[in-house]
């Protein structure tokens, strides 16, 4: 029997009942067939996270169409195994949908995708997997596991940087841990691709999801107006000079430079970004770029993939998705995470999660609440 790194402990013959999450594109199906090709017994299963896929079928750039199904289901018969459709689109909307838009409306950025692996795929999933008697959830996450002689599973980077998702993986706890297989981290997605066409998977060439796969055109402004609506508001400078007006803060995220509608011309003719959303008083704070500067942040809710860190630890930190890392100091109280960074960073927004790397180790992830800032004037 072969198998990859990182598989759960099985039973006493090896082989594991998995539940293959299949999104319909390649990276999942290689996965589930992979998980097959070291000897488990493996059941594939799309989720059907729309209300309303039908309306997903024209220029949709995410994971979520009757396209999407449809190529899942044409995998797994390739592969030779059962699958399933299972609705979770009524969950999807209260955890992630909602959350989405909650957040915005507070003047945060939210990261859907960490949002759903929590809440969805390692949580619903995973939980009803386990109900029915499967040993583990499969997906085609680019990361890896790691088992240690003590039985401790760690979550690391996977080889190939460039596809790396742990950090919308810091969500998960060793439980969750326990029951996960990343059979794509210990390869790239141009040896996947080749993968996936010698074992005939029609979905090798397809490309793949971006954007946010709940918002089929893109228009994350447009999908935000329709479920919170018009507010005016000022434009302002540091100082609090109004410079112009928006037809609602949510529009904006930190350090966004394009689209401010700005008419006057900043005095050192120099591009302004956004530095602060206020919704109390519906105010879009811009300013210089060295105003993006973060120092610190505090970060609230954290989630460990392992045992919570004792005192203070020097890390390096990854503060937005696809964003560098950087050397920080952290150190937990009272649940809250404080975070010191060696260097300035820049853009970072409350909502968005830092997650903590001990070399390629995973340590885990918080939501960021506050920013510490460097002041400049207007």
């Amino acid at each position: 029997m072969t198998d990859f790194p990182g598989a759960p402990v099985s039973p006493g013959n090896g082989r594991l009942r998995v539940l293959a999450a299949m999104s319909g594109g390649v990276d999942s199906a290689v996965a589930a067939a992979r998980a097959v090709a070291a000897g488990h017994e493996v059941t594939g299963v799309h989720l059907a996270l729309s209300s309303n896929p039908q309306s997903f079928r024209t220029g949709a750039r995410g994971c979520c169409t009757i396209e999407d199904s449809r190529d899942a289901r044409r995998a797994a018969d390739v592969i030779g195994i059962p699958f399933y459709v299972w609705d979770l689109a009524e969950r999807f909307r209260e955890d992630v949908i909602d959350d989405f838009v909650a957040e915005y409306a507070a003047g945060r950025t939210p990261n859907p995708c960490l949002r759903c692996n929590e809440k969805i795929k390692f949580a619903a999933l995973l939980d009803k997997a386990i109900a029915l008697g499967f040993d583990a959830v499969c997906t085609g996450h680019y990361a890896r596991i790691v088992d240690l002689p003590s039985g401790e599973r760690q979550l690391h980077r996977a080889v190939d940087m460039a596809k790396d998702q742990s950090y919308v993986l810091g969500v998960l706890d060793a439980d969750q841990l326990a029951h996960s297989l990343f059979p794509l981290g210990d390869t790239t997605k141009d040896l996947i691709r080749v993968e996936a066409e010698q074992r005939g998977l029609a979905v090798a060439k397809k490309p793949d999801s971006h954007d946010i796969c709940f918002i089929a055109d893109g228009d994350t402004q447009g999908f935000l107006a329709k479920h919170l609506g018009t507010a005016t508001g000022d434009i302002v400078d540091a100082d609090g000079s109004k410079l112009g007006e928006h037809d609602g803060a949510y529009g904006f995220t930190i350090g966004q430079r394009k689209g401010l509608r700005i008419g006057t011309p900043a005095a050192d003719g120099k591009p302004r970004y956004v530095l602060d959303i206020s919704p109390v008083n519906n105010t879009v704070t811009v300013g210089p770029a060295e105003g993006l500067d973060v120092l610190g942040l505090t970060a609230i809710r954290p989630r460990w993939c392992g045992e919570a860190p004792a005192g203070q630890g020097s890390y390096t930190a990854q503060l937005r998705a696809h964003g560098d890392e950087v050397p920080v100091t952290a150190t937990l109280t009272d649940d809250e995470l404080h975070v010191q960074l060696a260097t300035p960073a820049r853009g970072i927004a409350p909502g968005q999660a830092v997650v903590l790397y001990d070399g390629t180790r995973v340590v885990g992830s918080a939501t960021i609440a506050t920013t510490e800032r460097r002041r400049v004037s207007a």
